[in-house]
């Protein structure tokens, strides 16, 4: 304060005048002024700002030492996210080819059972065939013979008098031996 006041006093000499006043040179004034603040802030506030800017220092250089810090654990992070990435995809891969494996066998043994299967439903078919060819044909057989008979009876019946069976029956007895 007494610097400014001084300087008003100083002003008001230079202008010639005797007394107090005040100086409106605003060039003159404002260098006076920022000189004044400049040594003000050099003495008293280069500690003070020294130590705020220190700080400040110090703060941003923790923060980016932490910024490092957490940058060089997420690239580990990613290494090894990419490494289980790798890992899943290459059993993925294994599990696929696994799988085509047991469905190509799974594909073999179920065509060579339906050859096997089909065989033996051949050789059924096959034999029940001819067991119905058998059993046919012994029934042709038998109705064949049973109407030979009856058509042989039909006929002798209507062919034979009593003389002629006599004639028949006497024959067939001395045949057998009689």
């Amino acid at each position: 304060m007494q610097i400014v006041v001084h300087y008003l006093y100083l002003a008001t000499e230079a202008a010639g005048e005797s007394g107090f006043g005040f100086n409106f040179d605003i060039l003159e004034t404002n260098l006076i002024n920022l000189g004044i603040i400049i040594i003000l802030l050099v003495v008293y506030g280069g500690k003070f700002i020294g130590n705020i800017l220190e700080e400040r220092r110090t703060k941003i250089e923790g923060e980016i030492l932490e910024a490092e810090n957490r940058a060089k654990e997420a690239a580990a992070a990613l290494a090894d996210a990419q490494q289980n990435l790798a890992q899943a995809q290459a059993r993925a891969e294994q599990i696929r080819k696994d799988a085509e494996e047991t469905a190509q066998k799974t594909k073999e043994e179920i065509l060579a059972r339906g050859k096997e299967d089909l065989a033996r439903l051949q050789a059924s078919a096959a034999q029940e065939l001819d067991t119905e060819k058998a059993k046919a044909m012994a029934y042709l057989k038998q109705r064949i013979a049973t109407l030979a008979l009856e058509r042989v009876e039909s006929q002798l019946k209507e062919t034979l008098d009593s003389s002629k069976q006599r004639k028949l029956v006497d024959r067939c007895i001395s045949q057998l031996g009689g």
